[in-house]
């Protein structure tokens, strides 16, 4: 069977494969797409395997999604299917419409479980809330502070719970899969209009401010990598050994430079202005680095990368700032400086994640966050055990 279909009262819903051309004409027309969500991003995982799906109303298409498949280790023809920071459908019809032919047809093609993340907010919180809870030894995490919740988040929320799928959010914000919180700043008005850079640099706080003027004042220079340029190969060299620098700094897992030439190669084909680099100098000496990545109404910020040496002439700021100003230009609605934890501990030391993305003056984000429903239950049992022993065996061998 090529294809699944579910029905309910005059709706006929029916999920089947389509091509990566078919799937980015559909992404075109509409206004808000992750990055993740994009047949390119199919292409830079490369140990994953990808496809398209797409949801059908008789022949017109009104859904689609990039599944990426992990085979079960030792069961090859049986898959983790994962929708990250998607599908790309209605949310605020009933969820069964849309999601029994996406199990239906996942499980006949081999999956055990299914993982997705709604890209619907739950709960906002303002840049002065967030201030406001770091100051108050009474509050530790961003959900003690009261806010109203986003009622399509809270349906969303209430019919995947309903359904069978479960939670996959860790407590301190930060997993296996993309983060549940995230901070974001809003580059247009309540009433839609485009904000000014007069008004986006009022909104951050004095520090943020004061370190934009001190790196214009020392000179650093913020340049520009598009994936079509000559140069781009060398310019992606450069920023990996300042990333690598990074990640012995502060502790991290760096990812090989491979992975960003693919990157760049597989999104400079689907849109040549989708994947940008920036790169900040100081008297010829590289400092900040950092990636952007944009799709319709949002950009990203990505990956980043700074020297040790010379943090005084704040080459991230000016690197951040020329980023907002070139997604406010590209007219842009969002700009996402990806995720956060929710902790506002001065002890955890995951706050200055925090504090330093709070100072663009956004606003933080929570999502539904990732849900996972086992299709198959006895593999999807073997798997977790999986995990979990994988994961012990880790933390004992550091």
């Amino acid at each position: 069977m090529l294809c699944s279909q579910h029905s309910l009262p005059d709706v006929t819903t029916t999920v089947r494969r389509i091509s990566p051309a078919i799937h980015l004409d559909f992404l075109q027309h509409q206004q808000s797409v992750s990055f993740l969500q994009t047949p390119a991003w199919g292409r830079v995982k490369r140990e994953w395997r990808a496809e398209s799906l797409g949801w059908f109303d008789g022949g017109r298409l009104i859904g689609a999604a990039l599944v990426l498949h992990r085979p079960i280790p030792a069961v090859e023809r049986f898959t983790l299917a994962y929708l990250a920071e998607g599908p790309i459908l209605d949310w605020t019809e009933q969820l069964q419409t849309w999601l029994d032919p996406l199990t239906e047809y996942l499980k006949q093609h081999g999956a055990f479980a299914i993982r997705l993340g709604p890209p619907v907010r739950t709960h906002t919180w303002t840049a002065g809330q967030v201030k406001d809870g770091i100051a108050d030894p009474a509050i530790s995490r961003l959900t003690d502070i009261p806010v109203n919740a986003d009622p399509l988040g809270a349906s969303v929320t209430k019919q995947l719970r309903e359904a069978g799928w479960l939670p996959q959010n860790p407590e301190d914000g930060f997993g296996t899969g993309h983060p549940q919180f995230t901070f974001e700043l809003l580059l247009r008005g309540p009433d839609g209009t485009p904000r000014s850079e007069e008004d986006l640099l009022a909104g951050m706080n004095q520090l943020w401010r004061r370190n934009i003027k001190k790196a214009a004042k020392a000179g650093v220079q913020v340049t520009t990598t598009l994936a079509l340029d000559d140069l781009w190969t060398e310019d992606v060299k450069a920023f990996h050994q300042l990333y690598l620098h990074t990640a012995e700094r502060d502790h991290f897992t760096p990812r090989p430079l491979s992975y960003f030439e693919t990157m760049f190669t597989a999104m400079k084909h689907e849109d040549p202005n989708r994947i940008r680099l920036y790169q900040a100098h100081h008297e010829g000496d590289l400092v900040a680095a950092a990636i952007m990545i944009g799709v319709r109404d949002t950009a990203w910020y990505s990956y980043g990368a700074s020297s040790t040496h010379k943090r005084e002439v704040r080459g991230s700021n000016a690197v951040q700032w020329a980023m907002i100003r070139d997604a406010l230009a590209d007219r842009c609605n969002v700009y996402s400086l990806r995720g956060i934890t929710p902790t506002l501990d001065p002890e955890d030391p995951h706050l200055g994640l925090i504090q330093f993305k709070v100072g663009t003056g956004g606003q933080a984000t929570r999502y539904v966050g990732e849900w996972e429903l086992p299709v198959r239950p006895m593999l999807y049992r073997a798997f977790v055990a999986y995990l979990k022993g994988r994961d012990r065996w880790r933390r004992r061998s550091r």
